[in-house]
């Protein structure tokens, strides 16, 4: 007998794994927990599986969960992208999104690749830049829209997240080591290197500059060789660099802000739809908690460890 699955409990399924809990899923939305434990006990009834492990009060996918997880994942996406075809105007025309060069391969994919699929017909222009000339191109009205990396609060933005910065190197590369410091770092116009050196200023830190570069490829080049270190968001993975901790005698960096800049909320227009279609990605991976994100662990054990990019930010 064919079996329909609510996609609700499918929702409700793919919130409990992005978020970490059933507590925090219930939050996002907007549900009691014991509503969303229901929805999970509903699902695992349906399909006959068990979804989660659940030993010493940690929730861990099981193998079955893990089989759910991607087509849960592309069925309330395709529901939603139905809804919002049907549901809101049809727009076309232009949308030009600022991107720093930092984060652009951690969040923009899944983003660009929704968007397109509900809004086929309009066409995404991405300026890749650092921070302060998105914003200046942001407020004159030469982008629609913007994500930006701030060291501070800005009442003109929301903040999506809050991340780590952290030093990175090559893997055995003594370079962190050495007195002066070598240091591959953005020009004037990058956010991270006022906070990178003072942090060095006020540990007593020498340093030096072996690059100095607006382009992030130079960066990568430069501590790839091991010659030099760099700082970068933990949360932006790339393979090929390792975080450098305490004993690396270099002092703690402060968290940093994502933020956007918007339409305004309320706003009917192409930007409006992609601000939201971008806020629905970072809620989507961190939940209602924006300061981290907690993913369940897999069944099988394996886990994806990787180091952040250079930032030109």
């Amino acid at each position: 007998m064919i079996r329909d699955v609510d996609i609700s409990l499918l929702r409700a399924f793919v919130a409990v794994v992005d978020t970490g809990s059933v507590t925090a899923a219930a939050r996002l939305l907007n549900r009691t927990q014991a509503a969303v434990s229901l929805q999970i006990k509903r699902l695992e009834e349906t399909l006959g599986q068990t979804l989660f492990l659940r030993e010493h009060r940690k929730l861990t996918l099981s193998l079955s969960g893990e089989r759910l997880l991607s087509h849960a994942q592309r069925m309330v996406a395709l529901n939603d992208t139905l809804v919002g075809q049907l549901t809101t105007p049809e727009f076309e025309g232009e949308v030009r999104f600022g991107v720093p060069s930092d984060i652009v391969r951690t969040y923009i994919p899944p983003i660009l690749r929704r968007f397109n699929a509900a809004w086929p017909r309009v066409r995404i222009t991405l300026q890749i830049g650092n921070t302060q000339q998105l914003v200046e191109d942001f407020q004159a009205g030469r982008l629609d829209l913007t994500l930006a990396t701030d060291s501070a609060p800005d009442k003109r933005a929301e903040t999506l997240r809050r991340d780590r910065l952290v030093w990175i190197g090559a893997p055995d590369s003594r370079a962190h080591l050495l007195e002066p410091l070598p240091l591959a770092i953005g020009d004037t116009t990058c956010r991270f290197r006022p906070v990178a050196l003072e942090a060095l200023r006020k540990s007593g830190r020498d340093w030096r500059l072996v690059l100095e570069a607006t382009r992030q490829a130079a960066q990568e080049a430069v501590v790839s060789a091991g010659i030099a270190v760099s700082v970068a968001l933990r949360g932006s993975l790339s393979d090929g660099y390792v975080v450098l901790g305490g004993d690396s005698k270099l002092p703690p960096l402060p968290e940093i802000l994502i933020d956007l800049y918007a339409p305004p909320v309320g706003t009917v227009s192409p930007g409006a739809a992609l601000a939201d279609y971008v806020r629905a990605e970072f809620k989507q991976r961190y939940g209602g908690d924006a300061a981290r994100a907690s993913r369940l662990p897999r069944a099988s054990g394996k886990s994806r460890v990787a180091s952040p990019t250079p930032a030109q930010t």
